[in-house]
């Protein structure tokens, strides 16, 4: 796991934490994978054309990858192609502003194992349009960084300003 400059620990609900300069929690990699497995959405960067894009994605993690649902020939199956790219998910409190986020660079491989692509299918990830035959590509967590942003709200759930 990547640490950020300026980490420092900070006592937070009987336990110490590190936070980074802006004061926001930084998540350890058994944490990341917790809160992913929570997750099903998320944005993959990539490039398509020399240019960078970041397409949302359906998603699962199986075991320590990132797994994605492509359909065949698309341009997002061409671009994910043994190429290294970024992902993103989080999960935010519309009402409280807290939340986390879990960022990775990673390497996509496409999953050509008939018996991992068979499990793969019975992990139910979606894809936005059901259309064509799927290709799944699993994304490495080697290089991951997670944050968390604590509530402002109040204890009626409201903001504390």
């Amino acid at each position: 796991m990547i640490m950020a400059f300026n980490a420092r620990p900070v006592a937070q609900a009987g336990r110490v934490v590190e936070t980074d300069r802006s004061g926001l929690e930084i998540l350890d990699r058994e944490e990341c994978l917790r809160l992913l497995a929570t997750a099903t959405l998320g944005r993959v960067g990539i490039t398509i054309g020399a240019l960078p894009v970041v397409v949302p994605m359906d998603f699962r993690l199986v075991g320590d990858e990132v797994v994605l649902r492509v359909g065949v020939g698309t341009k997002v199956d061409a671009a994910l192609h043994d190429a290294v790219v970024a992902f993103e998910a989080d999960d935010v409190e519309p009402l409280g502003r807290g939340g986390w986020s879990v960022s990775l660079t990673g390497f996509a491989r496409e999953v050509t194992d008939p018996d991992e692509v068979d499990r793969l299918k019975r992990a139910g990830i979606a894809r936005w349009v059901e259309w064509g035959p799927d290709r799944y590509i699993a994304l490495s967590t080697d290089l991951m960084t997670g944050r968390r942003m604590p509530s402002v709200s109040g204890p009626s759930g409201t903001s504390g300003t």
